[in-house]
Order: structure tokens, then sequence, then C-alpha cells
């Protein structure tokens, strides 16, 4: 009887949408000759995301964010696109990262290739 009960209760969790809570939201970040679009994320702390990545150039950009990055968890089948707090894209290439931002607060993000930041291709990450 108490079982029933309990499955009960958990179908109920599932059919008013409760569960979808932790379905991952798609953040996507388009990398340009010299700019991030959108150039600020806003995130909820402890809320999963995949973090969708986008060099639409012809030549290579990265996504900088080491502090961002260090204070995530990323899933462990992404921890090596994301290496040193960067992810490398070549021209017309995109990544995916599955992560959780657990600490609240406000990220920097840059592109690190020759003067790229000096253009203007910089960003920021507030995790609420």
């Amino acid at each position: 009887m108490r079982r029933s009960i309990l499955f009960s209760a958990l179908l109920g969790v599932f059919a008013s949408g409760a569960a979808t809570a932790q379905t991952p939201q798609a953040l996507t970040v388009e990398m340009s000759n010299f700019k991030f679009n959108p150039s600020m994320l806003r995130l909820t702390h402890g809320r999963p995301y995949v973090l969708h990545l986008v060099n639409n150039a012809s030549g290579g950009h990265d996504f900088v964010a080491k502090e961002f990055f260090a204070s995530s968890t990323i899933a462990p089948e992404d921890r090596a696109k994301v290496k040193n707090g960067e992810v490398e894209l070549s021209g017309g290439e995109s990544a995916d990262i599955h992560l959780v931002a657990n600490a609240p607060g406000t990220y920097k993000s840059h592109c690190s290739h020759f003067m790229h930041s000096s253009f203007g291709m910089t960003g920021t990450v507030v995790v609420e």
C-alpha cells in the first residue's frame, strides 16, 4: 500500500511538470568578428545548462571564462572540450558544454586570440 502511494505521488510530480525543472536550458553564444552574441549570459545557480558555442567566422575564436568554468560542474563527456577555462573553435565549428553553474557571481569572458578582445570580443556571465 505504501509503495503505491509513493508511486502515485511521483507520478503526480511528473504530470505536473515539476520534474522538467532539471531539464537543461540551452544557451547559444555566436562568435563572429569581433563579438559574442549575446555578450551577456544570465544563469541561475544550481540549474543545468547546455552552453552551445558557435563560431560563425572563417577563422578561429575561443570562449575564455576561466573563473566561470572553474566554479561550474561540467559534464564528464564535455570536460575535454574545456581546456584551462577555454573552449577553442575553428572557423565554422561549434561545441556543446553541459554544465551546472554552482556559484552566484559575475564572470568575465573573452576571446584570447591576438587583439580580439581589444576589438570588443568580450562578455559577461552572470550567475544569480
